[in-house]
């Protein structure tokens, strides 16, 4: 639907607030710098605080940056108001119309716009085709389950052909199973659209389900940018591993070293690893396991004692302590697997490329 696909850019970007407790100035956003390229999904992510909704309302201009430069498709944006920049936001509320049918809720922009009507029709229908409510034209806004009025806010906010769309939240106002499936009716919409999309999330799995990349966000700061797998097999540090799925963090030192590759000393135990280049023999290490990529055996590579053992169905839920460290391990699919009970002594097992050195 876009005219134009358009890209992101900030630069050195900050937004200073100040804490209404104690009057001191402090930064909700420092020093983002960003670039989302046209036609790319990117989640902002991260928990309550860091500044990820900051920097959407810094793109939409409903904040302004006290320091550094916004882009859109290579202009900057700063000076103009909201409705000079070429975005349109999806809400968490939907902010829909509620004396409005469908057809007049999507229309509205166009209208404002000045647009014949022949073409508003056009474009309405066009638009309410591509979000699945075709035939709904003349239902009124309170008629309709929580997924369909997500999707009308979704067309009215397309049907204006923005060069880019912002989404806040919108889905964390459904239950679980329809958020599922509207974050995949989004990601649908999106790329048949070819529109470049920005979407806040504090859900993880929300964020690895849409995105091209994600920019993890960490008070104020861009902590990490990258795609899916890299930030989930790859994070930059603990906050990034912990954030993006489940981990067991294995402390200890680097032992030996021979290039990318090394031993670790964990509890006492040498551990094979990999893509220790950052790291000098002596150096303290952190391991990140996933508990998925682990798995209990008779003979391995860490000595551990079951604490939990508990059968979910299509895996087994583990619990072990290596020496002091508590390790969880997901066992998939146990139907042929041994089970493990509380008290059994075993060992983890994993092979060098299974963990993340940090």
């Amino acid at each position: 639907m876009a005219k134009e696909k358009k890209g992101v850019r900030l630069e050195h970007v900050s937004k200073i607030y100040q804490d209404p407790k104690t009057k001191k100035d402090f930064y909700a956003v420092h020093d983002a710098n960003i670039d989302i390229a046209p036609g790319e999904f990117v989640t902002l992510l991260g928990p309550s605080g860091c500044g990820k909704t900051t920097i959407l309302r810094m793109i939409a201009g409903f904040e302004s940056p006290d320091e550094g430069e916004v882009y859109l498709g290579g202009e900057p944006i700063n000076e103009l108001t909201p409705n000079k920049r070429d975005t349109a936001m999806v809400f968490q509320s939907y902010a829909l119309l509620p004396h409005y049918n469908i057809f007049d809720n999507v229309a509205y922009g166009l209208k404002l716009r000045k647009l014949p009507k022949e073409e508003i029709s056009e474009k309405v229908h066009s638009i309410l085709r591509l979000v699945g409510l075709e035939g709904m034209e003349d239902r009124m806004t309170n008629q309709l389950s929580g997924g369909q009025q997500q999707r009308v806010a979704l067309a009215r906010a397309l049907v204006i052909e923005p060069g880019v769309l912002l989404f806040d939240e919108p889905l964390s106002n459904l239950d679980a199973k329809l958020r599922v499936d509207m974050r995949n009716e989004i990601r649908r919409i999106q790329q048949a659209a070819g529109i470049t999309a920005i979407y806040v999330t504090h859900d993880q799995s929300e964020a690895m389900a849409l995105s091209d990349n994600i920019i993890i966000m960490k008070k104020g700061v861009v902590d990490q940018i990258g795609d899916p797998h890299t930030v989930y097999y790859h994070p930059v540090d603990e906050f990034v591993a912990d954030f993006i799925g489940e981990s067991n963090f294995l402390r200890g030192t680097l032992s030996e070293k021979d290039g990318e590759s090394g031993v670790a000393t964990i509890e006492g135990h040498p551990v094979e690893v990999a893509n220790v280049g950052h790291l000098s023999v002596g150096d303290n290490c952190v391991l990140v396991l996933r508990p998925e990529a682990a798995h209990l055996t008779d003979e391995g590579v860490l000595p551990c004692k079951v604490t939990l053992s508990r059968f979910m169905g299509n895996y087994q839920n583990y619990q072990v302590m290596v020496g002091d460290t508590l390790v969880k391990i997901t066992d998939f699919n146990p139907k042929n697997h041994k089970i493990y009970e509380v008290g059994d002594e075993a060992f983890v097992s994993f092979t060098a490329d299974d963990v993340h050195v940090l």
